[in-house]
């Protein structure tokens, strides 16, 4: 079973329970939801009317947790420690792996310094560990371990959901990508054309050549027949033609 189909299934199964508890019995739905090891989508089940209905209530946090996962980081965990609830160590893990692939949006190439700093390990080897076992066997990133260089250059990383107001510069980037393509297309042509244009002037110009070898292969073949043909005079004043002499 691939990762899509896995998480597909994965979320209806948490709207599902969603769907049947409200307030505070929805906490062990959310934390089972954001420890779970294979889950990294949360905006359906953000979307679930019961969810919604915690804001202003005394069972708030619950939401504000949600959101942490579906589009915080280790560090925004960190700088709104004092309201939010102590996180169990598969929560953890989790919101260090959702840092890297937010990391992974706008960098393919990830410093070391940078990496420890955001999800808090403390040397190279526990950082390699992290992205390896549980970033790359994983699967939410395909990536490489530059260790001369100490970084992590990544090749694919899984999306996280969108952030509030995110759809509107992410169409933008797709239409300004389309229109980019579209006039890279348009120039593609138009070299194509000019190639196709520059090949039959090629053709029509060895084709001139061609005929040119010829015309002068065929007025030397007459200037040599001519040569043959041509009467010539002996000593003893006789005409006769080359054709007739005796050797």
């Amino acid at each position: 079973m691939d990762i899509e189909q896995r998480q597909a299934e994965l979320i209806d199964h948490f709207v599902k329970k969603a769907l049947v508890n409200k307030g505070s019995a929805l906490a062990p739905v959310i934390v089972e939801a954001t420890s779970h090891p294979s889950l990294f989508a949360f905006s359906e089940i953000l979307s679930v009317p019961t969810v919604i209905e915690l804001e202003g209530t005394e069972s708030s946090v619950l939401l504000d947790v949600l959101r942490l996962f579906a589009h915080g980081t280790w560090s925004d965990y960190k700088n709104n420690i004092s309201r939010l609830p102590p996180l169990v160590p598969d929560q953890i893990l989790k919101l260090k792996q959702l840092t890297v692939l937010t990391l992974a949006e706008t960098n393919k190439v990830l410093p070391y310094d940078q990496l420890m700093q955001e999800i808090d390990v403390r040397n190279v080897r526990e950082l390699e560990d992290f992205l390896i076992n549980e970033c790359m066997y994983a699967g939410v990133v395909r990536a490489k371990l530059n260790q001369l260089r100490r970084c992590f250059e990544i090749q694919f990383a899984a999306g996280r959901d969108l952030r509030p107001g995110q759809l509107g510069s992410m169409i933008e980037t797709l239409s300004n990508w389309l229109t980019t393509s579209d006039n890279l297309l348009v120039s593609i042509k138009e070299k194509i054309k000019w190639a196709d244009n520059r090949s039959e002037l090629d053709k029509k110009h060895r084709k001139d050549i061609e005929d040119r070898v010829e015309d002068v292969k065929k007025s030397l073949a007459i200037k040599k027949l001519q040569t043959v043909s041509r009467p010539t005079w002996t000593s003893e004043g006789m005409m006769r033609t080359s054709q007739n002499l005796v050797g």
